[in-house]
């Protein structure tokens, strides 16, 4: 490995599983995005309120993709891509399976698109007037279709049938005889054949991309197959550094730091709905004693410790899971902020040891980043991530313990919906006051129409974003967070995100409590706050805590 290349995470060459971890509902629903179907614009409607992706415009709209291959295209691209931007955790779900099913749907698509070029060689290299004539037919029938003034669209749609009459009439009565009669008959005629045989090649592989799309939501589905990211020799360089941007992917995804963006909350996390603190003066136990010097670090640990025993329960009735306990740095970002940057020091996206703590005990006011201590709970198959930050700072003789509540709710319905489909209704002929509903096919005409105009570009995608357009990912990204939903929606989910409040607070602040007692703290005042703060937790009503009146 060259000195300037990249830290690699992973022990060597692997072959990536998906499904060995972090399967959970919310992984398959993004899962399945790469393997639909339908308008693209379809994905700024489940925009949500901490990220908002666009769609550019197609300068062509015979070219423009499908929400699939959008948005297989743009998460590889950002993801994977050289020299992109930090990510935004997602916790709640594991993202490199849901890399691994956009890098084998386009896989899928691109075997597809060979065919359909080689078709498209065959018909339109020999018959190219012919492909022109029927394409310009079909890119005019879709601006048609799509325009405003329904009058000029029925208009012009009656032009086409018009002029389709008038080319067979003139197909039958050809004022050219031999070769070129021959020739311009075909001309007509192989695109059409071409046609056939695109569409036996387009609803085959629309088959296998909503098996795998029904698969993943109905909670199993086949695996993501991506040989190009196993090397099988030294030689391939390509397949290693895909190999390595997927180890990266998931070690960021285990990075301690997180980005606070103002109102819009910790990024990944959600937004802050409560917080409850207590701060009192630190006053010795013994009028003739000083207190023990003891630091925020001391009372953050043993809080640590506690919090790791909240699935014990004097009662056997369920209850909390096991929780999941961190210790966070929070950087501030603007709510606004197009990119992210994290701390430099960090050993693998992480920050331990003696640098965490210098940042609990100094940085606790003024400028730089912050500690946490983070309290999570995943529930609901990663559709629920409930977060509780801890925080203890000592300014002058002030001891303040903060307790603040996230919630991230579950990912947009657009991403749970099944295929469906296509049928049409109609009356019977004789039985007039009967209807009858028949299937059609999965790829209607004009999709492979679209689907084998593409194709020869798709070996230079630029090209076929500049002309067809692209989906644009809202920055910074994370693949949870931008397309997540409000728990509060929800009523058991709601439910859930205010009932995990008061257990947690109360073992903060026993935890912390102790810590002052046998440091030679004087905690009544402290204990008669911690009270009255366990009855103002109990209010269920989330808030939001991070707006601020003027």
């Amino acid at each position: 490995m060259a000195a300037g290349d990249p830290f690699d995470f992973s022990p060597g060459a692997q072959i990536p599983l998906s499904g060995s971890s972090g399967q959970t509902a919310a992984t398959q629903a993004l899962a399945s995005a790469a393997y639909r179907d339908g308008p693209v614009d379809k994905l700024l409607d489940a925009n949500s309120d901490w990220a908002t992706s666009e769609v550019k415009p197609p300068r062509i709209s015979l070219f423009e993709p499908n929400l699939g291959e959008a948005f297989s295209r743009a998460v590889q691209l950002r993801v994977l891509g050289g020299g992109r931007k930090p990510l935004i955790q997602s916790f709640g779900l594991d993202p490199q399976p849901v890399v691994e099913h956009c890098l084998a749907a386009s896989r899928i698509r691109k075997q597809r698109d060979i065919r359909l070029t080689v078709i498209m060689l065959v018909a339109g290299v020999l018959f190219l007037p012919g492909v022109l004539l029927w394409l310009g037919a079909f890119q005019l029938r879709r601006s048609f279709a799509g325009a405003q003034n329904k009058k000029a669209g029925a208009l012009a749609m009656a032009l086409l049938a018009a002029l389709g009459i008038g080319a067979v009439i003139f197909m039958i009565k050809l004022p050219f005889h031999g070769f070129w009669g021959i020739y311009l008959r075909a001309m007509l005629i192989a695109p059409l054949i071409g046609g056939f045989l695109a569409h036996r090649v387009c609803e085959n592989t629309a088959k296998d991309l909503r098996d795998r799309w029904t698969g993943l939501l109905s909670g199993g589905g086949i695996g993501a197959k991506i040989p190009e990211a196993v090397p099988k020799n030294p030689g391939e360089t390509a397949a290693e550094r895909l190999r390595q941007s997927l180890e990266r992917l998931s070690a960021e995804q285990h990075s301690n730091v997180v980005f606070y963006a103002g109102p819009k909350g910790i990024l990944g996390m959600g937004t802050r709905w409560g917080s409850w603190q207590l701060a009192e003066e630190l006053v010795p136990a013994d009028p003739e004693k000083e207190i023990n010097p003891f630091r925020s670090w001391d009372v953050i640990r043993a809080i640590h410790d506690q919090l790791r025993l909240l699935e014990r329960s004097p009662l056997h009735t369920g209850g909390f899971p096991t929780p999941a306990v961190e210790h966070w740095v929070v950087s501030p970002v603007g709510e606004g902020a197009g990119a992210v940057s994290r701390p430099e020091g960090t050993d693998g996206f992480q920050i331990r040891g003696a640098e965490l703590q210098k940042i609990c005990n100094e940085q606790q006011f003024g400028a730089g980043s912050r500690h946490y201590l983070g309290v999570q709970f995943v529930l609901w198959d990663g559709q629920l991530v409930i977060t509780l930050l801890i925080t203890v700072t000592v300014l002058h003789k002030t001891l303040r313990i903060e307790v603040t509540g996230h919630a991230l709710g579950p990912v947009h319905g657009l991403f749970m919906g099944k295929p469906s489909p296509r049928t049409k209704t109609v009356t019977k002929t004789v039985k007039f006051w009967e209807t009858r509903t028949r299937n059609l096919s999965i790829v209607p005409a004009k999709e492979v129409v679209r689907l084998a105009a593409r194709a020869p570009l798709t070996w230079y995608p630029p090209l076929l974003e500049f002309w067809g357009g692209k989906l644009v990912l809202p920055e910074p990204f994370g693949l949870r967070h931008a397309w997540a939903d409000k728990p509060w929606r929800h009523r058991f989910m709601a439910d859930d995100a205010l009932r995990a409040t008061t257990p947690v607070l109360r073992v903060v602040h026993e935890a912390a409590l102790r810590v002052l007692a046998e440091n030679g703290v004087n905690t009544e005042r402290f204990a008669g706050r911690a009270m009255n703060l366990s009855g103002a937790v109990q209010d269920p009503q989330p808030r939001a805590a991070d707006v601020y009146n003027a």
